[in-house]
């Protein structure tokens, strides 16, 4: 299974109800898309194998655990050699607060989502690592002021 014309309906049905709930007991995501316990569990480890599924996570509140706000951050470095790049990565990779991080095309050569407790958290991180990052030319910031939607679940046609 490499893309998703691949699928049939009953895959697409378990990553869908996975999606909403990754403790579903195999009982009764087999009750949900009508198989068998075994051959629903084979379906998920077929799934698995073939890195549909490729993790099991307890999405945790960011505010509750002390990081209610997130700034987006365009990056521009000095080169884009390759080299350049996977040093670039091979650092910010390492800041916890860097949620995401995107390689991207435009003005910007790299967009991070950065989650901080207020602007004197991201003050903090900015100074002390954001710039100080390998090949940092620009650094580019926007507070988010509310989140609108915010999914974790893959559209799965």
């Amino acid at each position: 299974m490499n893309d998703s014309a691949n699928l049939d309906r009953i895959d697409r049905s378990i990553l869908r109800w996975l999606q909403q709930d990754g403790r579903l007991s195999n009982a009764a995501l087999a009750g949900h898309v009508n198989l068998s316990e075994s051959a629903c569990l084979r379906r998920v480890k077929a799934l698995e194998q073939s890195g549909y599924l490729c993790n099991y996570v307890g999405l945790v509140d960011q505010a509750l655990a002390g990081y209610p706000d997130n700034v987006f951050v365009q990056i521009t470095l000095h080169g884009q050699q390759q080299d350049d790049l996977a040093e670039f990565e091979s650092e910010v990779a390492k800041l916890p607060e860097v949620m995401e991080c995107h390689l991207m095309s435009g003005d910007a050569d790299y967009l991070l989502r950065v989650i901080v407790a207020d602007a004197r958290d991201y003050e903090r991180l900015h100074s002390q690592f954001l710039t100080r990052l390998p090949g940092v030319a620009r650094v580019h910031s926007s507070f988010a002021l509310r989140t609108v939607i915010k999914k974790t679940e893959v559209p799965i046609r």
